[in-house]
């Protein structure tokens, strides 16, 4: 969060709500930092998948949630096309 104002790229944040290791309440302080940040900041996006625990993408665990996964997955792959990364 001490970094938001001299970011130079957006963060795309994609957060499971059930996730112990990362507290909604985190989430939101970051949203906070980078919406008051660079521009490169104020331009981030979260998504929170509901129910969704730490790890939800790792397919080889019991945390994994298909649906979360694949999402964000589309949403990485669009974020980094939209950023000019792919």
């Amino acid at each position: 969060m001490d970094l938001a104002p001299i970011l130079k790229a957006p963060v795309l944040g994609l957060y499971g709500e059930k996730d112990t290791g990362i507290p909604i309440d985190t989430v939101d302080k970051m949203k906070s930092a980078l919406a008051s940040g660079s521009a490169a900041a104020k331009v981030s996006e979260f998504v929170v998948y509901p129910d969704a625990p730490h790890a939800f993408h790792a397919d080889d665990r019991p945390s994994y949630r298909k649906e979360a996964a694949e999402d964000g997955f589309q949403r990485a792959l669009a974020w980094f096309k939209t950023h000019g990364v792919v």
